[in-house]
C-alpha cells in the first residue's frame, strides 16, 4: 500500500471507531468518509465493503470488552453473583458503547470476525448460565439463546430512551434477574426456547438487518 493510502486507511479507521461507539455500527459510510477527510470512493477502495471496515476496527475492542466481562463473572466464587455480574456489565456496556450493543445482537452476519465474536459470547454467557444452574442459584431451564435474546431487546431499549431515561436498563436488569431466581420456578414454562438460529433471525428482524 501507498503511503497515501496508508494514511488515508490510518484516518478511516479512526474515524470508524469514533462513529461507531458513538452511533453504532449502521452509522453511514459517507459520514465515515466526510470525517476522515477522503472520498466516500476511497474507503471503498481500501475497505470494500461495511462488513469489512466493522471486522478491521470493531472486532478487537468488542472482544476484550465482552471477553472481560466473561472472564470476571467466572471468577466469582458464588456464580449466582458471577451470573448477575455479567448480566448486568454487558448491558451497561450496551448502554455505554453503541458499537459493542450491535455486536451482540449479531447484525452484520458478513462480518466474520463480529460473527466469531458473537458465538464465543454466546458459548461464554451458557457457560456463566450452567454454572448459576448447576450450583442452583438460577432456575434450570433459562438457556443462552434466552440471554442473548434479552440483551437484543436492552440494545434496542438503551439507544431508545438514551436522552431521556438512561439508566432505565437498570430496572429491566433487576427484574430479569429477581425472575430467575431458582426460588421462583413454579413448573415448566409455556414455550420452548428459541434455538441459537431462529434467536439470530429475531435479532435481525429487531434490529433492521436482512
Amino acid at each position: 500500500m501507498r503511503a497515501d493510502a496508508q494514511r488515508n486507511a490510518e484516518k478511516l479507521r479512526a474515524a470508524a471507531v469514533e462513529l461507531f461507539q458513538e452511533r453504532g455500527l449502521k452509522v453511514p459510510l459517507k459520514e465515515i468518509a466526510r470525517r476522515a477527510g477522503v472520498s466516500h470512493g476511497t474507503l471503498y477502495n481500501l475497505f470494500g465493503t461495511r462488513e469489512a471496515l466493522i471486522d478491521e476496527v470493531v472486532g478487537d475492542l468488542a472482544a476484550d470488552r465482552l471477553g472481560e466481562a466473561a472472564e470476571r463473572a467466572l471468577s466469582f466464587e458464588q456464580t449466582g453473583e458471577g451470573f448477575a455480574y455479567y448480566i448486568e456489565k454487558v448491558c451497561e456496556l450496551q448502554a455505554t458503547d453503541p458499537a459493542v450493543a450491535d455486536v451482540v445482537s449479531g447484525r452484520y452476519p458478513a462480518a466474520e470476525r463480529l460473527m466469531a465474536i458473537c458465538d464465543r459470547t454466546k458459548d461464554a454467557a451458557t457457560r456463566i448460565i450452567e454454572r448459576a444452574q448447576r450450583a442452583g442459584a438460577i432456575r434450570p431451564d433459562f438457556t443462552g439463546e434466552d440471554l442473548l435474546l434479552f440483551f437484543g431487546t436492552n440494545a434496542l431499549l438503551a439507544r431508545a430512551v438514551a436522552d431521556t431515561a438512561p439508566d432505565a436498563w437498570r430496572r429491566q436488569v433487576a427484574f430479569l434477574l429477581e425472575g430467575l431466581s431458582a426460588d421462583t420456578a413454579h413448573g415448566p414454562l409455556p414455550a420452548a426456547p428459541l434455538t441459537t438460529q431462529q434467536m439470530y433471525d429475531v435479532m435481525g428482524r429487531l434490529t433492521g438487518t436482512p
